[in-house]
């Protein structure tokens, strides 16, 4: 599964996925039958060694529970390297010595979610049941939730990279351990990246394709992290598609809920395992082109410009391009999708709306001609009511500020009125969501 190309391989990544079913809290830490035993103590302590932190707790959040979560800052999938010369997320747990290569501990079905007292008005919601489950991925993994409680006065960016880095410690601590421990993996899933010159002499017959990933780079805690680096500080890289699946992009920001690509998202981005599954078959994926979201015109045209040459210079006969975010970013994913039409490269974009309640209003922030190939997430302005919950795991009172929420989304009963963007992933740009549709 998952071989790129027929000969000259650069990368070659195992995922070694253990399937957990439940998580309990113990003394140890352990994987038995699907049930991910973990010691709550240990994992508080090895957190709270960030003097960012005033307190932690740990929590536990199962499919079906009464059970809401807000506000989430960033899911991640528990991973450790096993065989590697490095940890996963390098520059944030591990060196900054290239990952995407050796072999992974996964945790499949196992989340680390971040909430707390965190920079609230763009963070979001999971329900684990009722109608907003139906939105969210996350209601179906079994959540370890760290409720976090940074230190008071401390500054919104250091809050943010306090909580960041807590999910990102906590889901590597729990998967060293559960090596320590032995494990038997469930599945391996395996993995190659190319050496470009073999990649396009592989399949002469099929189309060759690659994919512009777009990153939520604007700043003012829009931000996404790539080797450690604020990625908004870099011009547009070929990157590995195996160094993504090892955590070599980690979010760092607080976009709507709706269309937040958390690290879990990047760690398992469908987009790029979909051009693996379908590569050899009906397209040849040559590679992955990674570019910013940039605030001005000349940053804009500077990055859409490089972004469509890497493609180009891979050989790209077509390129699917992803965004993250709404409004501004629409510019970038429109430019980046007219100068690769122009210079011969065939497009499909994937975005999600922003079409007024009503799904009247225009989607985009910007269009262009040559934009005739849309996959849309969904309308992240529509509304949806969620009921009242057994349990909060976090702070309701946020319900009022958050993205997608207003003045009087939170009822007296626990209920909440809202736009579904207020929920995290309900309108993934990636298509990590539950959202569909069908024609009849």
């Amino acid at each position: 599964m998952g071989n790129i190309q027929k000969g000259g391989v650069i990368l070659k990544l195992e995922l070694h996925k253990v399937k957990i079913d439940k998580i309990a809290f113990g003394d140890e830490f352990s994987v038995k039958g699907g049930v991910l035993t973990i010691n709550k103590k240990a994992i508080i302590d090895h957190l709270m060694d960030d003097d960012r932190l005033a307190s932690v707790d740990v929590e536990l959040a199962h499919p079906g529970e009464k059970t809401r979560i807000m506000p989430v800052k960033d899911v991640v999938e528990p991973r450790c390297k096993i065989e590697g010369t490095n940890e996963v997320f390098p520059g944030m747990i591990g060196d900054v010595d290239t990952v995407g290569e050796g072999s992974t501990l996964v945790l499949d079905g196992a989340a680390v979610v971040t909430t707390g007292r965190l920079v609230a008005p763009q963070e979001g919601i999971v329900d684990m049941s009722g109608p907003g489950a139906e939105l969210t991925p996350f209601s179906k993994t079994k959540n370890i939730v760290l409720v976090l409680n940074p230190v008071e006065g401390l500054e919104n960016h250091n809050r943010e990279t306090s909580c960041r880095m807590a999910g990102l410690k906590a889901a590597v601590f729990i998967a060293q351990q559960i090596k320590k421990a032995g494990f038997k993996a469930d599945k391996v899933e395996t993995f190659e990246a190319p050496c470009y010159k073999d990649a396009l002499a592989a399949y002469p017959g099929l189309p060759k394709v690659a994919y512009i990933y777009m990153l939520q780079t604007q700043g003012l805690l829009h931000d996404t992290y790539v080797y450690g680096v604020d990625a908004k500080k870099i011009i547009p890289s070929v990157i590995n598609a195996t160094e993504v699946m090892d955590g070599a992009i980690c979010s760092g920001n607080c976009v709507s809920a709706c269309d937040k690509n958390s690290t879990y998202v990047h760690l398992n981005n469908p987009i790029i395992k979909s051009l693996y599954e379908h590569h050899g078959k009906d397209l040849n994926f040559i590679g992955v082109v990674i570019t910013n979201e940039n605030v001005t015109l000349a940053d804009k045209k500077r990055s859409s410009s490089y972004a469509v040459k890497l493609a180009q210079t891979l050989g790209a006969d077509a390129a699917v391009i992803s965004e993250e975010g709404f409004g501004n970013p629409d510019a970038d994913l429109v430019m980046n999708c007219w100068k690769c039409e122009r210079k011969g490269i065939k497009t499909v974009l994937v975005t999600d709306e922003y079409a007024n309640r009503d799904g009247a209003s225009q989607s985009l922030a910007d269009t262009c001609p040559e934009g005739d190939a849309c996959v849309t997430a969904g309308n992240a302005n529509a509304t949806i009511t969620l009921p009242p919950m057994d349990k909060v795991i976090g702070d309701i009172q946020f319900a009022d500020v958050m993205a997608g929420g207003f003045f009087g989304s939170l009822k007296k009963d626990g209920s909440i009125f809202a736009e579904i963007q207020i929920i995290t992933g309900a309108t993934s740009e990636v298509g990590f969501t539950k959202l569909g549709a069908y024609t009849i």
